[in-house]
């Protein structure tokens, strides 16, 4: 049987809970919404899910109606009471671990498979994304990855630069590092109103599952060539990727201009630069 739990902003007054610019947080108080987040990966009765940022339990308590076993990565103090409490009105179903989830091994904690759901910390929300995607400081480049699927709250531009296709205006490393090798997709829309404080911009839920793994390609290649085209996005790819050793002969071998700029090079042209450089 589930629970009666107290309403989330009286939690809130109970602990003395007010969001933290500092570590990017924005609290979520509608329960419907919040609920319809946590259907989105499907039916998850106990599937492990890991959750970044629950802050005081919010999604957390949508995830534990749903029947998952949580595992929560908090570094907010203040909100391990909150939690500790949802925890004993879950018997066995919320492990909250208090640290940086950018310093921990999120695979090492599950013995098998995974979800990830979170309303990310919009400070550390893109870093985390492209950890989990297998580039910059991943836990490890393997494909398919231990996770099924990421659920994940972004603001809508970022949510936007993850599903844009070649040629569009937010088109970018992102896109690549994202549909490489995964399918993206935004699952809803949020209101700004929704939040507590409303943050300046709109968020979505991104949902993202994971697909086959082009051969012989490396993630950190790929994240290199990416970052260095797109950071500099208005020059010739002949300029752009310079910094990379070995990239110029690259397009040569695959044909491709050298006076193209990065967001006309679709997915798959990236992809095959980086098996070249990777081979």
């Amino acid at each position: 049987m589930v629970p009666d739990l107290p309403p989330l902003r009286e939690v809130v007054a109970k602990y003395g809970l007010q969001a933290s610019k500092a570590l990017g947080q924005n609290f979520l108080f509608d329960e419907q919404l919040l609920k319809r987040i946590a259907a989105i990966p499907g039916d998850l009765t106990g599937r492990d899910v890991l959750e970044v940022g629950p802050g005081p339990g919010g999604l957390t308590r949508a995830l534990l109606r749903r029947g998952a076993k949580v595992t929560a990565i908090e570094m907010d103090k203040r909100c391990l009471p909150a939690l500790a409490e949802l925890g004993e009105a879950f018997p066995g179903q919320l492990t909250v671990i208090e640290g940086d989830a950018m310093k921990i091994d999120h695979a090492s904690l599950f013995a098998g498979p995974f979800d990830i759901v979170a309303n990310l910390p919009y400070n550390v929300g893109t870093a985390l994304f492209v950890r989990w995607l297998g580039g910059a400081d991943s836990d490890r480049d393997i494909w398919p990855p231990q996770w099924r699927s990421l659920t994940l709250m972004f603001q809508q531009e970022v949510a936007e630069r993850i599903i844009a296709a070649t040629n569009a205006e937010a088109y970018g490393r992102l896109a690549v590092l994202a549909q490489w090798r995964a399918s993206p997709k935004i699952a809803m829309k949020v209101h700004r109103s929704a939040f507590t404080p409303p943050p300046k911009v709109m968020s979505a839920v991104v949902h993202v599952t994971p697909t086959d793994q082009p051969e012989a390609t490396r993630a950190r290649t790929l994240e290199r060539l990416t970052e260095a085209a797109f950071g500099q996005r208005r020059k010739m790819l002949r300029q752009s990727l310079k910094s990379v050793p070995g990239a110029i002969e690259a397009l040569a071998t695959l044909g491709i201009a050298s006076d193209r700029r990065a967001e006309t090079l679709g997915v798959a042209d990236f992809v095959g630069l980086a098996r070249v450089l990777g081979s």
